[in-house]
């Protein structure tokens, strides 16, 4: 038989006409080559067939390379995109990503990311209840793992990649203005534990307040509440003297709309709503939902260029805003003529035969 003899980082170093330690470099993705040099590595190493094994990175430099991804959800389109985003940065890098949902629970955030730290990742990307308040964000930042967050606002000793939340909350103000809508709402879940929905109900407001509009109503659901179309239902009728609402997030937009089906009213005629994030579903309801459109491939690109920069040593330094833009759709559009938007009706309590009705139909 044969022998067949392993191919070494040596023969690639020959092969491309280099020094070992600069085709480690090329290979690790840890250090500066030239793109004429890394051209010749990279194409020596193919050539080869040459596989520099994670097994052995991970022994010879002290590290696991491995890259902890926690998110509240990888069924929200948004979150999975940006998941997306991630993983097209790090292919190549010869770290591999390890993902965790908590499904929006801040008791799931802290056990997660304490799992993925005895895991021993070389770093973490994060989207969190509260970062500010997580214990276990604070552990990882104590053993000096480097830390990225994904959708947070700036916030001290964190980087993260994220749109500037009241900023294009402002813009969904200006945009009820402009179809002369007074009486609104924020629909929201968690909002004392979720930094993204309390920023985007304060730009909202200011913007309100700066418009001359009534100070937006409120509202805030449980997750099983916007889960269940009649609970929403139940909920909508309570605010029934308002135009407009603004969900924040796309999920909550669309729930909506079916919610004010089961009430025998339609979006924008009884109602009109806006969306957060810009998920492609969206543009394909048969009433096209108006949004705040976003780019979590972008931001998750954005989030992991900055923590593996972090890894190598180097200064994750805080990057600007992501830019977001309205996107027009067909769920808004001015109050009836009989909505009574003029600040005298008061929100009403469901009907005793209305509740009847939808919970018959649960």
């Amino acid at each position: 038989m044969h022998q067949i003899n392993k191919i070494t980082i040596k023969d690639v170093a020959r092969e491309a006409g280099c020094g070992v330690a600069t085709a480690s470099r090329v290979l690790n993705n840890s250090g500066p080559a030239s793109a004429q040099v890394r051209e010749k590595v990279e194409k020596a190493a193919h050539d080869l067939g040459f596989s520099f094994s994670a097994i052995g990175r991970a022994l010879q430099s002290n590290k696991s390379m491995t890259v902890g991804c926690i998110v509240p959800s990888l069924v929200n389109p948004v979150f999975a995109e940006a998941v997306q985003g991630v993983q097209s940065v790090l292919l190549g890098s010869g770290y591999q990503l390890l993902i965790a949902s908590s499904n929006y629970e801040a008791k799931a955030d802290e056990e997660l990311i304490e799992n993925l730290l005895s895991k021993g990742v070389d770093g973490l990307l994060a989207t969190v209840a509260s970062p500010s308040l997580s214990n276990a964000l604070k552990l990882a930042k104590t053993r000096n793992i480097p830390i990225s967050l994904m959708f947070h606002d700036p916030l001290d000793g964190f980087s993260t990649a994220y749109v500037d939340n009241f900023e294009a909350a402002r813009e969904v103000a200006r945009q009820f203005a402009h179809y002369q809508h007074r009486k609104t709402g924020f629909l929201t879940l968690r909002f004392s534990s979720s930094d993204r929905s309390r920023n985007r109900y304060a730009g909202f407001h200011a913007e309100c307040k700066a418009l001359g509009l009534n100070d937006p109503i409120l509202i805030e659901l449980s997750e099983a509440d916007a889960n269940m179309p009649q609970k929403l239902a139940l909920v909508l009728e309570g605010y029934s003297d308002l135009t407009a609402i603004f969900a924040s997030n796309d999920f909550l937009a669309i729930a909506i709309q079916k919610a004010m089906r089961l009430l025998n009213k339609r979006v924008p005629h009884d109602l009109s709503v806006i969306g957060f994030d810009g998920i492609e579903i969206g543009r394909l309801l048969e009433v096209p939902l108006a949004t705040i459109e976003t780019d979590p491939d972008k931001m998750g690109q954005q989030a992991a260029k900055t923590l593996l920069k972090k890894i190598q040593g180097e200064v994750g330094e805080q990057q600007p805003s992501l830019p977001f833009k309205f996107r027009t759709g067909a769920t808004i559009a001015p109050p009836r003529a009989n909505s009574h938007d003029d600040d005298q009706v008061a929100p009403r309590s469901p009907s005793i035969h209305l509740t009847k009705r939808l919970l018959n139909k649960g």
